[in-house]
């Protein structure tokens, strides 16, 4: 088992709204299947496309705060930006993100 540093509170919540966003992500899937799929029911698409928009903006605002509060270099921020966008990435950069200790460390005050 791989022990990671406590995380920071901007690491906190990049954890908490990836988590969030992937969820949304995965909800959203299921509702296309649903509606597109087999023609069932258009309530998963309304709803969890609504939700996803949201999450998807929070998600992209945490990650800008979080890049300037942990100092990640350009090509962490780059990456937490562009892992918005297929299905399911954030939650995997999250965990690749603890494991490298880029959610740990906060920021000094200068």
């Amino acid at each position: 088992m791989i022990s990671s540093p406590a995380l920071s509170p901007a690491g906190r919540a990049f954890s908490v709204v990836a988590l969030v966003e992937a969820f949304t992500w995965a909800g959203l899937l299921v509702g296309m299947v649903l509606k597109y799929g087999t023609g069932t029911t258009e309530v998963g698409v309304w709803w969890f496309g609504r939700l996803h928009g949201a999450a998807f903006l929070a998600y992209l605002a945490v990650a800008l705060v979080a890049a300037w509060r942990l100092r990640w270099p350009w090509w962490a921020c780059a990456l937490a930006i562009l892992a918005a966008l297929p299905p399911l990435a954030t939650l995997a950069l999250e965990i690749w993100y603890r494991r490298r200790g880029l959610l740990s460390r906060e920021r000094t005050a200068a």
